[in-house]
């Protein structure tokens, strides 16, 4: 029998988190958002509510869930807000997530307490000024001297990276070569505050404007060779998995926002009148609803889909593509149309909608363009 239903656990999780995302998020949001303002107190109340710990083993400070319960806790907040959603989906699935998958036991017991309790952020370093969706040309280089690592070289567009509370980026770095002559790419650790390691001025973003974002750079940064994560070599390999996992989330995220979109078009079409009736009564807006709602009830069923594949431990590499390239494009278009139905309000920034509208865009390029989804279910297809 096959049954969607969430099981007790899940729903008082999804339960809870709503009742945060609107009771807590919600009045603040779009100040913050105005502001450009890191959300700070919301971060340190989604700590005490354990949800930067969920996946996490209670042994290293998380709540002993899974990553399907991370999912139900993004799509939530994403429904009130993404820039907050996305503050947790990289803080857990980016910037702890690789520590506790490839780290050694003293690394996890350094670093993951404070990462699950919301009390401090990772981060992760892939993306390069050049590079893009190209990630194997990394330029960025890590050499060992005197039992260090020396690593010189720059990463754009990474999420909590200059937080007050960022305590490390993890970085991916060329470490020397294959015998084939390609790059061995390995990934270590580097922790705030190290000298030569530059942090610069935030982003001025279209959207998720409360969250934080910026370009870094590395001089000489010396640290221990211990901090290397997993095996060196294997740290392209590494973060293409982690990539594939963050990919649900970001799906369940993107779900939020296109369920957003549609909980503020009916609150709207319930008000607002247009010649002598409430617009909600026009076909023409019904027919956009429905098919936002169709387009987010199928989005959420394709990121439900492959969570389950993952929590089983089968191969899921094709429907986190899928899931991801579906919720996407669902988020764009829902709120695109939201915008339309709330008209010259849709325009203007204190409405959700426009917000949402900012906030969408950046789903079809991160953790994978739409292009790259493309690219690989047809390879799982085994189209080459």
């Amino acid at each position: 029998m096959i049954d969607f239903r969430l099981d007790n656990e899940y729903e008082a999780l999804r339960k809870t988190v709503q009742d945060f995302a609107q009771n807590e998020v919600a009045p603040v949001i779009g100040d913050l958002y105005e502001r450009e303002e890191f959300p700070y107190a919301l971060v340190a109340k989604m700590g005490e509510m354990g949800l930067f710990g969920l996946p996490f083993a209670e042994e290293f400070g998380g709540m002993g869930g899974d990553y399907f319960a991370l999912c139900l806790a993004l799509e939530e907040l994403a429904r009130v807000d993404s820039s907050v959603a996305i503050t947790l989906e990289a803080g857990v699935s980016l910037g702890a997530m690789p520590i506790y998958r490839f780290g050694t036991e003293e690394q996890k017991r350094r670093w993951l307490p404070a990462l699950c309790s919301g009390e401090a952020l990772g981060a992760f370093g892939l993306t390069e000024p050049g590079g893009g969706s190209d990630a194997g040309a990394t330029r960025t280089n890590a050499k060992l001297a005197d039992r260090e690592w020396v690593i010189n070289g720059s990463k754009s567009f990474i999420t909590n990276s200059g937080t007050d509370i960022t305590q490390l980026v993890t970085v991916t770095a060329v470490t020397g070569a294959k015998p084939d002559g390609r790059k061995e790419i390995s990934a270590i650790i580097l922790p705030s505050g190290t000298e030569g390691f530059a942090v610069a001025p935030k982003y001025s973003k279209v959207g998720w404007n409360a969250s934080d974002t910026h370009e870094l750079s590395f001089s000489d940064c010396r640290v221990p060779e211990e901090n290397l994560l997993g095996e060196r070599g294997r740290g392209y390999a590494q973060f293409l998995s982690i990539l594939d996992e963050g990919r649900v989330a970001i799906a369940a995220l993107s779900v939020g926002l296109a369920q957003g979109c549609v909980d503020e078009c009916l609150r709207y079409v319930g008000e607002r009148e247009a010649f002598g009736h409430k617009i909600g009564a026009y076909q023409a807006i019904q027919f956009k609803i429905a098919d936002m709602e169709m387009r987010t009830h199928t989005a959420r069923l394709a990121y439900y889909a492959a969570a389950s594949k993952m929590l089983r431990g089968e191969p899921f590499k094709k429907e986190a593509a899928i899931a991801k390239l579906t919720a996407s494009n669902a988020a764009m278009d829902n709120s695109r149309e939201a915008t339309q139905i709330f008209g010259g309000y849709g325009f203007m920034n204190e409405f959700p909608v426009g917000r949402f509208y900012r906030d969408a865009k950046i789903l079809e390029i991160g953790e994978g363009t739409s292009e790259v989804q493309r690219m690989l279910v047809a390879r799982e297809l085994g189209l080459r």
